[in-house]
């Protein structure tokens, strides 16, 4: 047997082959992972059990509200038990009264308004906590909406609408701010005087 029949021919590219074939085992290593990663498998990906966000929700009349607000003044057990009719919405609706009047001036005017304000919700009780806890942060933003109306646009019935509009999104906005969660969905007024 000669030299050249025992040793086989050198190849080509071998060193190219034990570069890429480390590389390739990497490559397929790491997507293997990331669609496990994404099915949910392993660390929690995109298809994982997600945690619920527990928001307020919608109260069904008849349903108790466990975040129910008790009347100020009121003893357990004490009072006229809560009527709900059957017709209309099918959710109860809350309020919540803000004690004080809102005064302010009007945009671009000498007039000054007084308005007594009070909103609903037919979120759990946990939207009027809220309210009563940020009170001061609400009546500050809503008293900047009051101030930013014009005389013209409060004294049309038009008017009227989009101001409780507008001062509903303002509470919206202090509660989502500082809650993560509005829930408020009319603003209504009790008393409106123009001076």
């Amino acid at each position: 047997m000669s030299d050249s029949e025992a040793t086989p021919p050198k190849r080509k590219g071998g060193t190219m082959v034990k570069l890429l074939l480390p590389l390739g085992l990497l490559g397929a290593g790491g997507g293997g992972a990331y669609g496990m990663m994404a099915a949910g498998v392993i660390g929690g990906g995109k298809h994982a059990e997600k945690k619920e966000v527990d928001n307020p929700r919608l109260v069904r009349k008849g349903e108790a509200d466990p975040y129910a607000v008790k009347k100020e003044g009121a003893k357990e057990g004490e009072g006229a038990a809560e009527v709900e009719g059957e017709g209309g919405s099918e959710y109860k609706t809350s309020y919540f009264t803000f004690t004080e009047e809102f005064t302010s001036n009007l945009r671009d005017s000498d007039a000054l308004v007084q308005i007594g304000l009070a909103c609903s919700t037919r979120r759990d009780g946990r939207v009027l906590i809220w309210l009563k806890k940020h009170e001061l942060a609400v009546r500050s933003a809503m008293l900047n909406v009051i101030a930013d109306t014009s005389e013209e646009e409060i004294t049309s019935l038009a008017g009227k609408e989009n101001l409780q509009k507008r001062l509903t999104t303002a509470i919206n906005q202090v509660l989502t701010k500082e809650e993560g969660f509005g829930g408020v969905e009319e603003v209504f007024f009790k008393t409106f005087l123009i001076q």
